[in-house]
């Protein structure tokens, strides 16, 4: 006759199977870890085991104010955006206007050098001019160099180039080289009193210079 072995917690073997046959939870039914479920008591209102998942629940509300706060992050974007595309427009009108008077500088200015070396051929004109008109004898000549020398001078100025520098002016170091100094009562002081050498001017740019003697 064989003796119950007892086990050595005081707990029978059979009743133990027992226990556990009587517990139907098992935790790999329920990977969500909420633990078993428990019969509502009669009159009570059984509640959701995830909170907000009721009408008043806070998870509820989320995607409103997730709705509202989509739009606002939309509205807010699209502002960005607008101002982004405001400031390249205007960025690429004022390259375009630079762009433009570059050229237009770079159009008017290119010939400077050949105008430039055009300078000594109109002295010599007006050398001969000043000094020719002593003599009867050169009347003719000096009438085909008057003819010459303004043609020269219409066809430069059609490229900008004009010449300045009136005797009687005021004398101002920007445009107005003093070679030297000496008195004319029919002149205020500081005043051009003779030009030696015309002045140049290509568009607003002094090119050269006017020579020039100062009443004092």
């Amino acid at each position: 006759m064989h003796r119950h072995k007892e086990d050595p917690s005081g707990t029978d073997q059979g009743e133990r199977e027992r226990s556990d046959s009587a517990d139907p939870f098992n935790p790999w039914d329920d990977p969500l870890g909420l633990g078993p479920l428990e019969a509502p008591q009669p009159g009570q209102k059984q509640e959701s085991r995830l909170s907000g998942d009721g009408p008043d629940g806070e998870a509820g509300a989320e995607p409103l104010a997730a709705g509202a706060t989509a739009e606002e992050e939309a509205a807010r974007l699209k502002a960005e955006a607008e101002e982004i595309r405001l400031r390249c427009a205007a960025e690429m009108e004022n390259f375009k206007k630079r762009l433009k008077r570059e050229h237009d500088e770079q159009m008017r200015y290119a010939a400077e050098r050949v105008l430039g070396d055009l300078l000594p051929t109109l002295d010599n004109l007006d050398l001969a001019l000043q000094y020719g008109g002593k003599n009867e004898a050169c009347g003719d000549l000096l009438q085909g160099v008057f003819m010459t020398r303004k043609l020269l001078l219409e066809a430069v100025a059609g490229h900008g180039l004009v010449p300045f520098g009136q005797e009687g002016d005021l004398f101002t170091p920007e445009i107005y080289e003093a070679v030297g100094v000496e008195t004319r009562d029919d002149l205020e002081p500081g005043a051009v009193s003779r030009i030696l050498q015309s002045g140049y001017k290509l568009g607003d740019r002094v090119l050269r210079p006017a020579k020039v003697m100062i009443h004092q």
